[in-house]
């Protein structure tokens, strides 16, 4: 059988439909934390116990906060229309069906539980999603070992919609916990990630399948990866920063622990490694016209923004709007270093022989 194809348009409109609502969430998500509505709904999944949705007496911060959590609906529907799709597209119709099953029994098996939590007096949602998402392991885990052409892309399309349930999981346990900083922070770098997971699936997309072979040289593929971790590091101190900070999500909330002015200073550390490491991949893939020179340039403008932007932001006393384009930027640079990191490889070149009976037959090799 033959390997599919580049992905069709709508599978392809799909994928980047996630991957800019993956992003426009973080600005939501952003937007509730500074502008301290975190708790403008008291209640997970409904905004108040008697309503879903927000009330007049909970004004422009119940607004806000239903807002984002509307969003999170609409990212959700848009993983699961990219893992359809999918499905489709590697011409895995019984992984499809063996889906639904899992998913209608999920809810089902979520739903009893919920039930029960709610007569232990345990949080109900929390206990619901949480059977879901296993149900949504336990179908990726089964429906992809199924699959042998495009593994990849299922593999990441099933990342995503575990990511989803799961950030409904930590969205509720935030709201619950009275907006730890702990679990606000992880909930931020799980957005981050899913950012990193879509712009992933966009790129082997457009790729060619089948085997790869690095298209760089071996040194400068390490100094790709040590990129990799200074922008982790980076972002790990930004987040641990931010939890000390004024912007907590609300009113009430006061953060203790950590000196956040401390905190800022390590911050910037790893934040200038990675700009002098982002220079040096700039340079070698000029000098050396590397496949990733393209991709290097756009995370670096992006880290030189978010240099600028957080120098700003730290010398004028953390202005919410300068944090929360801070916040957005992050997750661009996660999506490019994403990429950067794709392209250290290509498709290994085919080639063709014709043998003795006049038959062709392909292969690969290594160029």
């Amino acid at each position: 059988m033959s390997s599919p194809t580049r992905p069709g348009r709508w599978l392809l409109l799909a994928a980047w439909l996630s991957f800019v609502a993956e992003v426009v969430i973080i600005g939501t998500g952003g937007a509730v934390r500074l502008t301290g509505s975190g708790l403008g709904c008291s209640e997970w999944p409904l905004c108040t116990p008697e309503s879903l949705v927000p009330t007049e007496e909970l004004g422009i911060h119940g607004v806000i906060e239903f807002g984002n959590r509307t969003l999170t609906g609409v990212v959700g529907v848009l993983a699961l229309t990219v893992l359809v799709l999918t499905f489709l597209h590697v011409r895995a119709r019984r992984g499809l069906r063996l889906t639904i099953w899992f998913a209608a029994g999920g809810i089902v098996a979520g739903v009893a539980a919920a039930a029960i939590a709610g007569i232990l007096g345990a949080p109900a949602f929390v206990v619901f999603s949480s059977v879901v998402l296993v149900a949504v392991i336990a179908a990726a885990i089964v429906t992809v070992r199924a699959v042998s052409e495009r593994r990849d892309l299922l593999v990441l399309a099933w990342i995503v919609v575990a990511g989803v349930v799961a950030q409904a999981l930590v969205g509720g346990v935030t709201v619950l916990t009275g907006l730890n900083p702990f679990i606000v922070g992880f909930h931020y770098v799980s957005s981050v990630v899913l950012v990193a997971v879509t712009a992933a699936y966009i790129v082997r997309a457009y790729d060619v399948p089948g085997p790869r072979e690095l298209a760089v040289p071996r040194w400068f593929a390490v100094l790709a990866h040590l990129t990799t971790v200074a922008l982790a590091v980076t972002l790990a101190f930004g987040v641990l920063t931010t939890a000390n900070g004024p912007h907590s999500g609300d009113a009430d909330v006061i953060r203790t622990g950590f000196d956040a002015s401390l905190l800022a200073h390590v911050h910037a550390i790893p934040g200038y490694v990675l700009g002098g490491l982002l220079v040096l991949l700039v340079g070698a893939g000029a000098v050396l016209r590397l496949p990733t020179l393209r991709w290097s340039i756009a995370l670096l403008v992006v880290v030189a923004v978010q240099i600028v932007v957080g120098v700003y932001q730290a010398r004028e006393g953390l202005p919410p709007i300068a944090v929360g384009v801070h916040m957005v930027l992050a997750a661009l640079a996660a999506a490019a270093m994403t990429v950067v990191a794709l392209r250290l490889k290509r498709p290994v070149a085919a080639t063709t022989t014709v043998d003795a009976g006049g038959r062709v037959e392909a292969s690969v090799s290594s160029s």
